[in-house]
């Protein structure tokens, strides 16, 4: 090319999530059995959608509404029911003006951090969700900037770390939350919540709250909303439907937007992004005509409790196999749907292996592990020895080794295998 078209920042895009696909693929056609532990897609792992919103989606295609722009913004009678469900809280009140739409969060996180101007950093947690990382990274043109989590105290913020880096680094404008967690499934008591926000009164920055797990919390935690601690700190949730319906197809999701008014600059930062979704026109209209008919349906939260309860029953088997285990670091699961697992350090030598029948099959992880982190080096051997496909620690943006795994399996027989399995797997790798 004449001149140079890649974006300086385009170095920092990472999703192992989806990348390491190629790899099971690869796997598979050796005639290995994927058992597919990577992506947090509940349909894709047994679950089914009920019957009435299967009913009431069909029902909405049939209404030529559903097929026409809707407000840039979103449907003003979703958003009306949301900033009610909203204030039904007690915390911070908003208006259908304090919610915009988006095509999943990908697109709002992606807006969100590429409206911010140039200077400006958002500090988030690490490990963290890659998708807000990569756009972090990708708009500061560099490594994005993290705070740490305590994996030997369920994953709980460092606040310490946080409080020094954003007094040492005055290009801080932002935090960034992510409650439920992902990929730690850690739930934050309100104390670590009001510390953030006392944070960010202090050195007069806003608050970023990736909250999309919040109706999914068990094992005898509540979560606590960014609405209920926020006071008079700007700040900005997100919200949708990927998870909870689940919908993960429909790539439907929202912002709202707490204390707007309190502070011009980022009222205008608001502005902004409400603008570059204007360019777009608008987000999809019929996931948001589907919205109140039903999360207002009195079956909705029912049908959350019996889904939390096959979580926590998960969650339980996984930490009751992967605790004991000499070697890793394993905290409960509360919220979400996944299990995040550190390596104590000291047990890797960077020589481990796991065995491999297939001797082609073999030679083509041992390329490809070559030089990789630690946790990435298990990881494929334990595609190729197992056919169980994880994510490794490090790609979400973690100095630690170690693994996320789902819990999302269906078949209970199949789960038990899956944790009993990797639990062999781990020791094994460990001892070798």
């Amino acid at each position: 090319m004449r001149t140079n078209i890649m974006h300086e920042g385009a170095t920092e895009l990472t999703y192992e999530i989806r990348e390491i696909v190629e790899v099971a693929r690869k796997v598979e056609s050796y005639g290995m059995d994927i058992t597919w532990e990577n992506i947090g897609d509940p349909i894709i792992k047994g679950e089914r959608i009920p019957q009435w919103i299967k009913e009431i989606i069909s029902e909405t295609i049939m209404d030529d509404e559903s097929y026409i722009y809707c407000p840039t913004k979103g449907l003003l009678e979703t958003r009306e029911f949301l900033a009610e469900e909203n204030n039904k809280k007690n915390g911070a009140q908003i208006t259908s003006e304090d919610i915009i739409f988006f095509n999943g969060l990908g697109d709002a996180i992606t807006k969100i951090y590429g409206l911010l101007r140039k200077e400006s950093r958002i500090i988030g947690p690490s490990p963290a969700y890659p998708t807000h990382s990569s756009a972090e990274g990708l708009h500061a043109k560099c490594h994005p900037l993290m705070y740490l989590t305590d994996e030997n105290n369920n994953w709980y913020p460092d606040l310490d770390d946080l409080r020094n880096k954003v007094k040492y680094n005055p290009a801080v404008s932002g935090i960034l939350i992510i409650n439920p967690g992902n990929p730690t499934s850690a739930v934050y008591p309100k104390k670590i919540l009001d510390e953030i926000v006392d944070i960010a009164n202090e050195y007069d920055l806003f608050i970023l709250c990736d909250e999309i797990y919040h109706h999914l919390v068990y094992n005898g935690k509540k979560h606590t909303y960014l609405s209920e601690v926020i006071d008079d700190v700007c700040g900005i949730s997100l919200k949708g439907i990927s998870k909870e319906f689940p919908w993960p197809g429909a790539r439907c999701g929202w912002i709202e937007i707490y204390n707007v008014d309190k502070d011009e600059v980022f009222k205008k930062y608001i502005e902004g992004i409400c603008k570059f979704k204007m360019i777009e026109v608008c987000s999809t209209t019929l996931p948001q005509k589907v919205i109140p008919k039903v999360m207002g349906d009195q079956r909705f939260y029912k049908y959350l409790d019996e889904r939390k309860k096959h979580y926590e029953w998960a969650s339980n088997i996984a930490y009751k196999k992967l605790k004991p285990i000499e070697g890793l670091i394993v905290n409960k699961t509360y919220g979400a749907f996944y299990m995040g697992v550190a390596f104590d350090s000291n047990k890797l030598n960077g020589n481990q292996r796991l065995k491999i029948e297939n001797k082609d099959l073999k030679k083509y992880i041992d390329v490809v592990s070559n030089g990789k982190p630690e946790d990435m080096k298990f990881i494929y051997y334990l595609l190729a020895s197992s056919g169980i496909c994880m994510v490794p620690m490090s790609s979400f943006n973690s100095p630690l080794y170690g693994f996320r795994s789902t819990l999302l399996e269906k078949d209970r027989d199949k789960l038990k295998w899956t944790y009993e399995t990797l639990a062999e797997k781990i020791q094994e790798y460990l001892g070798s």
